[in-house]
């Protein structure tokens, strides 16, 4: 590998001080893990109630329409409950020695679920759609549109109790073996830390896109019912497919980069490179990879001549630098 520096010299805002300590963990899970898992399960408790309010009004008053929704809102619940369990499960395994880097991509593993379930909600929507436009079906506007009105104010509501979360996430960690520090940051918390929270933006997603589509369907059946354009409604429900599964590629992309440990940037590894080289040694090997949000590990190869460098100086060097949480060092004389 070439030893061409990525990045230029770290600034001293780029280091933060640690105390040296011997033993470690490897719990890996952002700042704000627990407050976003009580977050997942107020918006669950949320819908829930709505959907077996809708479900109960609908076989009691004979509306259709009503039940539907309220099925449409057992898929919301159920893609929250992914990323809940995913919080919980995460959290109670943090110190399992069987995960060998920890628990926190679990979100990432969640998030990326939970994606290919907003593709398929947009496939189905699209087929609807389209086949609404076909063979266009008379619309019921007394029903339809105070339910569509109905489903906005919840997910209105679900979107206020997820926006105290961090939908990027927070760092907090360690660097192996050697220190334990905690750190705030945003999706990048200008020092290449990557601290998103990706299942949270999964869970803040299903309900932004379901928000989405009920604006739309509001408006298709507005003009649907006041102009006679029974076309709209289904028009409205085709954008609304293109618009979820634009967001469901988007995060597929992110969590799968994640999942299969694709350096998407050389912000980290540039960092790491410099501050090797700046000590006048050769970096021969450079692996470094995200290990959950606000967290990155590092294995280091190094050639030097000065034979009083070990690992040990190496690590002194790199267990300074803001979200490198787990440094491994091989030095070669």
């Amino acid at each position: 590998m070439s030893s061409t520096a990525i990045s230029s010299e770290p600034a001293m805002s780029d280091f933060y001080e640690a105390p040296f300590k011997a033993e470690h963990d490897h719990v890996f899970l952002g700042e704000g893990h627990d407050k976003n898992g009580r977050k997942t399960w107020a918006v669950i408790a949320l819908c829930s109630a709505m959907m077996l309010a809708e479900i109960i009004g609908g076989h009691l008053f004979g509306s259709l329409a009503l039940v539907a929704d309220g099925m449409h809102m057992s898929t919301h619940a159920g893609a929250m409950l992914i990323a809940a369990l995913a919080y919980t499960y995460a959290r109670k395994h943090a110190n399992d020695p069987r995960f060998v880097f920890g628990t926190g991509k679990l979100g990432d593993l969640a998030g990326f679920t939970s994606a290919i379930i907003l593709a398929m909600i947009a496939m189905l929507i699209g087929y609807e759609a389209i086949d609404r436009l076909l063979s266009p079906l008379p619309i019921r506007f007394g029903e339809a549109i105070p339910i569509a009105v109905v489903g906005l104010l919840v997910n209105i509501a679900s979107a206020w109790l997820l926006s105290g979360a961090d939908h990027h996430g927070h760092s907090h960690g360690h660097a192996h073996g050697h220190d334990q520090h905690a750190g705030h940051g945003h999706a990048d918390d200008g020092h290449g830390v990557d601290t998103r929270d990706h299942n949270m933006r999964a869970a803040y997603i299903h309900v932004i896109a379901d928000a989405a589509v009920s604006v739309l369907a509001i408006i298709g059946l507005l003009l649907a019912k006041t102009f006679g354009w029974l076309w709209m409604d289904p028009l409205a429900g085709i954008v609304g497919a293109l618009v979820i599964a634009n967001w469901s590629y988007g995060l597929i992309r992110d969590t799968g980069a994640n999942l299969m440990d694709v350096s998407a940037d050389g912000t980290m590894a540039g960092k790491v490179r410099a501050a090797v080289e700046t000590a006048g040694d050769k970096l021969i090997d450079l692996h470094v990879w995200r290990l959950g949000p606000g967290h990155f590990a590092a294995v280091v190869s190094v050639v030097t001549q000065e034979s009083t460098r070990g690992p040990d100086f190496y690590h002194g060097v790199l267990r300074r630098l803001k979200g490198l949480s787990h440094i491994t060092v091989e030095v070669h004389a």
